[in-house]
């Protein structure tokens, strides 16, 4: 592989520099901090600025963007190749919320440099916020030919080619690739992941616990990625209906530590929501879960992140702060970025018909976010996470009730996870209903 001219670089500050993309290729400790000691060591090292400025735009946290435009600044009079340049035009995109250019720019960043791993995983992780499934796959896929098991970070090609492949339903292939690159690296939690999410759409539950819990040392030791694989473990327990071990999981790794970032309450509120559609007691927690989600209400940078604070403050009953989101929502759709699209398309129906099925509103809950599911992948996440609002609605038509409803949707779910305990048993539910 050959190294690419790092413009502004000393030898040490390349040293920095490297660990701090080998941390980030595993999610795992600080690579902002090793990527400042690039910086500490030379101020004009153009990467070193565009490798902080992704990092704080790839965690969807509203102050992130305001760092990554002073990092987008500074690293601007010294990008010299067109490599650099690439990166510094996408980030600049990705900073003014404009995702669809952002992930363009990088791509051909990609294409022309094929080794370039900061600009595959930056892709990666853009295709993965707008809910572009092909291109989780097909970036990974074009790089693939030019890279080969003995070069450094193949792991993670391998992981990222994984769970593109599983969003795009080729399930053999992806538990192939995603096996392999834990094999490669045990901590590889992306990797590990994208397994994880073949196994939930297949409905194998006992595989899923048996692959989560036999490497768990591994994907959960200082990963920043942990909570979302403890996340995909509390599913595989929740179809089978062990609800203690679910509120054990999200009592400890999943929420014990209390965090305030997006990507880990985005888990907490999505747990916690499936509990609430099965009418299960959670206690006190959604208190906690909404706190920590209050400081997002009024940012509307991302709408897959508005629909969970929306879970989270339904189910603390605080009215207040959904009127909160909702004004950001407004305000989102007027501007100029690609989140007024995804708010005005799917993002803004979705929070109605959450806000919807709090109030006891059943018929406006279906009728508010039934129509979006086909498209919902336009305002991110997985296919996993997404399943939550087919949850939702099938939830509405069991309580309004709707009995054919029900019925269809229960019996879509049994066919494509023959498998699951909870399709059955829901589609059984459905059967019960008067009128079925």
């Amino acid at each position: 592989m050959n190294k690419p001219a790092l413009s502004g670089a000393s030898a040490d500050a390349r040293e920095h520099y490297e660990r701090a993309l080998g941390l980030f290729r595993l999610y795992s400790g600080d690579p902002l901090a090793a990527a400042d000691a690039a910086l500490a060591d030379s101020p004009g090292f153009a990467m070193a600025h565009l490798l902080k400025a992704w990092l704080n735009l790839l965690g969807t946290e509203p102050a992130g963007i305001d760092a990554a435009r002073a990092a987008h600044a500074t690293a601007a009079p010294h990008c010299r190749t067109a490599q650099e340049k690439g990166h510094l035009a996408a980030v600049g995109h990705l900073a003014e919320g404009r995702w669809h250019d952002a992930s363009r720019a990088i791509l051909r960043v990609s294409t022309d440099h094929p080794h370039d791993l900061l600009a595959l995983q930056a892709g990666h992780q853009i295709d993965f916020f707008t809910g572009n499934a092909r291109l989780l796959r097909d970036r990974i896929a074009r790089a693939l030919a030019d890279w080969s098991a003995d070069m450094p970070g193949y792991h993670a090609l391998l992981g990222m080619h994984a769970f593109g492949l599983e969003e795009m339903g080729d399930y053999g292939s992806a538990e192939i690739a995603g096996r392999r690159a834990v094999e490669l690296e045990p901590r590889d939690g992306w990797g590990q992941h994208a397994v994880a999410h073949v196994l939930e759409m297949q409905g194998r539950t006992g595989d899923g616990i048996a692959w989560m819990r036999d490497n768990a040392d591994a994907w959960s030791c200082d990963s920043f990625f942990a909570v979302h694989n403890w996340w995909h473990l509390a599913l595989y327990h929740l179809d089978r209906g062990e609800t203690g071990e679910v509120l054990r999981l999200f009592d400890g790794p999943i929420f014990g530590a209390r965090s305030g970032v997006a990507m880990d309450l985005l888990d907490a509120a999505a747990l916690l929501w499936r509990l609430h559609l099965r009418g299960e007691a959670v206690g006190d927690r959604w208190t906690a879960v909404a706190d920590n989600w209050q400081p997002f209400a009024s940012a509307g940078n991302y709408a897959f992140n508005d629909a969970h604070a929306v879970m989270a403050f339904v189910g603390a009953s605080r009215p207040e702060r959904i009127a909160e989101v909702m004004d950001a929502q407004d305000r989102a759709m007027a501007s100029a970025g690609d989140n007024a699209r995804f708010t005005r398309e799917v993002g803004r129906p979705v929070v109605l018909g959450l806000k919807a099925f709090g109030e006891g509103d059943y018929a406006g809950c279906i009728a508010a976010i039934q129509p979006v599911i086909p498209i919902a992948n336009r305002f991110g996440g997985s296919h996993a996470q997404r399943d939550l609002l087919d949850l939702t609605v099938l939830e509405a038509a069991l309580r309004l009730p709707d009995p054919a409803l029900a019925r269809a949707i229960t019996a879509e779910r049994r066919a494509v996870k023959p498998d699951s305990l909870h399709a059955r048993s829901m589609f059984e539910r459905a059967r019960g209903l008067r009128g079925s």
